[in-house]
């Protein structure tokens, strides 16, 4: 799976910084102390940093985490052709579709999230994004008529697909032949999971695993303290800090409209589209950060609220008793509002 922008790592005064549009969270530790792994998937990067785990355990720690990644990958890319996905994508079948256990849970949970978020969390809203330019299509030279628009949503909404379980096995069943479903919105955080269950099966208790923008941690850092989430400023300086969070062992995630963009007919235009209207988001909101059990869960409300725009945003949050950080553009620079849940994992909140 490739996400929908590209992720830059960089280490800078001894402080990982994992930015980009949909990746706003920075592990604050100290990588020298831990045991720290690293490599590309999905279109991005992943880092695994351990605590108590010898170093000679390193190189088979590496290639058995690659290789499971390069398994969510063929998965659920909607840029290989031969995925598991894009097989079910291309298919004009009708007919329940059999799946993997693994697809059935991301889909179902991606589906009730989209229905608590009103449609705004959309999987299958590929189309308009591959319409806008941000998805395997090129981008446009001119904005998409009306009429592109309209042909495109009549091919997108979470109404058209179901998950059947049956006797043992699993299902996804399209509503419409040309339903088209991405689940690049959840695929960082499902990965991100199952990184957690790969160092819980390893024997490891102590560690902080990211793809991409979304992170789990469990346990403490090598010098015994917890281990520390920077949520980014939307800004370039990859260095600027919102807050700094405990996630004491929860997943984090974090979606922005900040970093992936591109101006087109004199308008800068994000990659988030809003499934109701066809078009990028147009309001204030520029990032939310959902602390969630699962990074699988952050990773689909964070897409949600960020459609959503900054009011609906705030009362969905209340509402569900969500842990929730959001960033608002103002017209001298940005406000920031945080959920009652939200406060309580915040360790420092920079003004």
């Amino acid at each position: 799976m490739r996400r929908l922008s590209g992720l830059c790592i960089a280490t800078v005064a001894a402080v990982l910084l994992l930015s980009g549009c949909d990746n706003a969270q920075q592990s604050a530790e100290p990588a020298q102390r831990a045991v720290v792994l690293e490599g590309k998937t999905m279109g991005t990067f992943w880092r695994v940093s351990l605590a108590g785990v010898e170093s000679s355990r390193e190189a088979a720690l590496r290639e058995k985490i690659q290789a499971q990644l390069d398994g969510d990958d063929r998965l659920l890319s909607t840029w290989k052709n031969d995925s598991a996905l894009m097989q079910f994508n291309h298919s004009a079948s009708t007919d329940p579709w059999p799946v993997s256990e693994a697809m059935s849970d991301i889909v179902t949970l991606a589906l009730r999230i989209g229905h608590k978020t009103q449609g705004a969390m959309d999987i299958t809203v590929g189309p308009l994004v591959n319409l806008w330019g941000f998805g395997p299509d090129k981008q446009p030279v001119k904005t998409p008529s009306d009429a592109d628009i309209e042909q495109a949503k009549n091919r997108v909404g979470i109404e058209h697909l179901n998950v059947i379980q049956s006797a043992g096995a699993q299902y996804l069943q399209k509503a419409i032949p040309d339903l088209f479903v991405d689940l690049s919105t959840v695929g960082e955080g499902y990965a991100a999971d199952h990184l957690a269950r790969l160092m819980e099966q390893e024997g490891i208790s102590r560690y902080l695993v990211s793809v991409g923008g979304a992170l789990v941690s469990r346990g403490t850092n090598p010098e015994g303290r917890a281990w520390r989430v920077a949520i980014q400023q939307p800004t370039d300086r990859e260095n600027a800090v919102a807050a700094v969070v405990d996630i004491n062992g929860h997943g984090i995630s974090t979606a922005g409209s900040y970093r992936n963009y591109y101006e087109l007919d004199g308008k800068r235009l994000s990659h988030v589209i809003d499934p109701a209207t066809g078009h990028p988001i147009q309001h204030t909101l520029v990032s939310a950060t959902v602390i969630a059990p699962t990074a699988l869960e952050a990773d689909g409300w964070d897409t949600g609220l960020m459609v959503l725009g900054p009011e609906k945003a705030k009362a969905l949050a209340l509402e569900q008793k969500l842990a929730v950080y959001l960033i608002v553009k103002e017209p001298k620079g940005f406000s920031t509002w945080m959920s009652p849940q939200f406060a309580t994992f915040l360790l420092a909140q920079k003004n």
